[in-house]
């Protein structure tokens, strides 16, 4: 069976590096699947699940808070702001997170407080979504 090598890294270091079946990530037009020797790609991301399918049909998934998804023939990168596997993901803190993203939106006194407030609302929701489907075992 064909693969296709995987590095995801974030600001912190490297998360994930290994062989994949296939990859799919949430580019900003919608989710992509990268399979072996798929067309050259590069495209910004959004936040969400990044999901490695490995070759024995296993499968591991990464929340990534943004970043740049770069596609090559053998080799898949994913350069996030923040990245974290999914079994190293709080419920709490991720419900903190969404709880404090709403308290800015609600004291956002400026247009630039309010960009902010809109661009920590995204990050915390599509955590907590990340989360939930983890939960119900659907990626």
């Amino acid at each position: 069976m064909a693969s296709i090598h995987i590095d995801i890294v974030s600001a912190e270091g490297q998360i994930h590096q290994g062989e994949a079946a296939m990859v799919f990530a949430p580019a900003e037009e919608g989710e992509v699947g990268i399979a072996p020797r798929h067309a050259p790609l590069l495209t910004r991301l959004k936040p969400g699940a990044v999901r490695v399918r490995e070759e024995d049909g296993g499968e591991q998934a990464f929340f990534v808070s943004g970043g740049i998804l770069e596609v090559q023939p053998h080799l898949v990168t994913v350069l996030a702001d923040t990245a974290v596997r999914a079994k190293d993901v709080d419920d709490a803190k991720a419900a903190e997170a969404r709880q404090r993203a709403e308290d800015m939106m609600a004291n956002a006194k400026s247009d630039l407080d309010i960009a902010r407030a809109q661009a920590e609302l995204i990050q915390a929701a599509a955590l907590v979504q990340f989360l939930q489907k983890i939960k119900k075992g659907t990626h």
